[in-house]
């Protein structure tokens, strides 16, 4: 369940009145594309229908059955998300405009890269340079949906590049169990060799190479590793 802090309203204009409810702005979108995927609970800030949020001003239940047919507050809450709005304040929607934009940088920054260099390029030169294009982010639109528009206009002023890169790890035996944690699900090979070296050979977007091999020297310092034609 979102906090009170945390939580913003969404509201519905309908039968002559106002009905709100306090949402996690994160949970709408994901409720909308699949109600099963989000428990209305988490989803929830307080299991309430309000005319006023602010003022704590409830409907009646007559109210409610007349409007909706029902006058089962969940009933009511999916409608009200499907068919209202988002209501936020400046200081909330600029929150969630940052914290938006911070995921489509990190995503860009960790799957491209600089086609001269091979190498990722600083989160700060991808920042500044959507903002000399003026890119706006949308607080209620995916990342992922965002992520291909902010490319589109990241192209003529940074070079870009999504390349797969793959590197072959050797790390010794008893370090394994550590590294095993950061390598298994990019891990496209192994095996244990003669001298109880554990090699591996992993996959992961060209953005992600240089932070791969950090964590993995940060957990076995001896690791030695090779990045594959």
């Amino acid at each position: 369940m979102v906090s009170l802090d945390d939580a913003v309203v969404a509201r519905l204009e309908k039968g002559g009145s106002r009905y709100e409810i306090l949402v996690d702005p994160d949970l709408v979108d994901d409720w909308k594309e699949d109600p099963s995927s989000v428990d209305i609970d988490d989803l929830l800030a307080v299991t309430e229908v309000w005319t006023d949020s602010r003022n704590g001003e409830r409907p009646t239940s007559d109210a409610l059955e007349k409007v909706f047919g029902s006058n089962d507050v969940i009933h009511c809450v999916e409608i009200i998300l499907r068919q209202g709005s988002i209501q936020l304040t400046t200081a909330q929607r600029k929150k969630m405009v940052n914290e938006k934009k911070l995921q489509i940088i990190n995503e860009i920054a960790t799957t491209a890269t600089d086609p001269k260099t091979r190498m990722p390029h600083p989160r700060t030169r991808i920042e500044n340079a959507l903002e000399e294009a003026r890119f706006s982010v949308d607080p209620f639109k995916s990342v992922e949906s965002q992520v291909s528009d902010a490319v589109k206009v990241l192209k003529p002023l940074i070079p870009l590049q999504f390349i797969t890169v793959r590197l072959a790890f050797k790390i010794p035996g008893s370090s394994y169990g550590a590294v095993n944690q950061i390598l298994r699900d990019v891990t496209t090979r192994q095996e244990w060799l003669s001298d109880g070296t554990w090699a591996c050979v992993v996959e992961v977007p060209g953005g992600m190479k240089n932070e791969l091999i950090s964590k993995v020297s940060g957990r076995a310092s001896e690791a030695e590793v090779k990045e594959l034609d």
